[in-house]
Formats: C-alpha cells, structure tokens, sequence
C-alpha cells in the first residue's frame, strides 16, 4: 500500500535539504510518494530579532518560496520538487548564500526546465498570501515552536529529523521506522540532542 508523506521545506535551509535527501532515498526502497511543500523561514522569523549575518532571511528569504509557490500553483507538485531540487542544489553542495538570492533563482528555474517568467514571481508579492498558507498548514499541525522541514505521514506530523549526513540504504530505513514509530506515540512531544556536526553534504 502507497504512503503519501508530505514534507514542508524552505530551500535556503540546509537541514531540510538534508531531510529531504534522506526521504529522497527512503522513496527509492520503500512504497512512499513524496509530496513537497513550502515553509518560510522569512515568515517564521518575521518578528524576531535576528542576528545581523542573517538578517536577509527576513528581508530576501520570501522570494525562492514565491517562486516555488508560483510553480505550485501554474505547473504541479513535479515541477515544484524540481525547483526545489534545483534551488537546493545551488544553495547546499553549490555553496552559493542567500546574498546571491536573485542569481540563485534565476539559475534554479533554467536548470528545472521551467518557463523563464516563474523568476520573475519571486517579487510577486501578491503570491505571500499562498506561501502564508502552506507555511501555516504546516504549523498547524506542528505547534509555533518549530521550523522546517516538517513531516506528515498517516495522520501524524513532526519536525525534523534534523541529521547528518543524510543516511543512505538501510541506515535510511532504519531511521525511517523508528520516526514513524515515535510519531505515532500519543503524548511523545521531543527528543534531541546538541548538534556538534553542520550539514554534510557529501
């Protein structure tokens, strides 16, 4: 029996990047469709005091998620992992940072093949609307005290994993099972530790 798992992602976010690798290679092995969605660190963060090197997250973050909600909305659920995917690419492996934000866009909607004029809805704002909504569709079924990526599979959500490197084969199995088990607990609310790792990539 297919799993529709859906997963909420802002492409500048490099431990959703690594969410997504890991689901990317729990998909292959197991009978799952990923849906991916969008989440806004911009809209997140937009009340809170940030520190100055990350400031552009509130002030550019919104426009990779207009264009992937553009693509949503105008193409399908297809195209939208592709940019996605694209986006990820540039920003994560590519090393190419949010001060590149526009460039980044651009480039990412070339290498997914898509019409020229979904970079141009990067500065749609009237598309802030949507991406509100699938950002809050998310928190509403995780609670206001977390970010992406967000996981939604058999009627139960969560955040995170957050995990490096993404695990392959039946690592990618094993860590699969157990997020399902714990999901599904009623009552079980956190388990976490220090990250002492950044996101690897490789």
């Amino acid at each position: 029996m297919n799993t529709s798992v859906d997963l909420w992602v802002d492409p500048i976010c490099p431990w959703a990047w690594m969410t997504s690798r890991w689901l990317v290679e729990v998909e292959k092995h197991r009978p799952i469709t990923l849906n991916f969605r969008g989440m806004s660190l911009a809209h997140l963060n937009r009340d809170r005091e940030m520190p100055p090197k990350y400031a552009a997250i509130i002030t550019d973050g919104m426009k990779p998620v207009r264009a992937l909600a553009a693509t949503r909305l105008e193409c399908g659920q297809q195209e939208f992992r592709a940019l996605y995917e694209a986006m990820g690419m540039l920003f994560h492996p590519g090393g190419r940072g949010i001060d590149e934000i526009d460039s980044i866009v651009v480039d990412a909607v070339k290498n997914a093949g898509l019409p020229s004029s979904i970079s141009d809805r990067m500065n749609d704002t009237s598309l802030d609307a949507e991406v509100i909504k699938e950002h809050d569709a998310a928190i509403a079924l995780v609670g206001e005290d977390v970010g992406t990526p967000v996981i939604a599979v058999n009627g139960n959500a969560f955040f995170g994993p957050v995990v490096t490197p993404a695990p392959k084969g039946q690592a990618a199995l094993d860590l699969w099972d157990g997020a399902l088990l714990v999901s599904s607990v009623a009552g079980f609310y956190e388990i976490k530790r220090s990250r002492t790792a950044g996101p690897q990539f490789d």
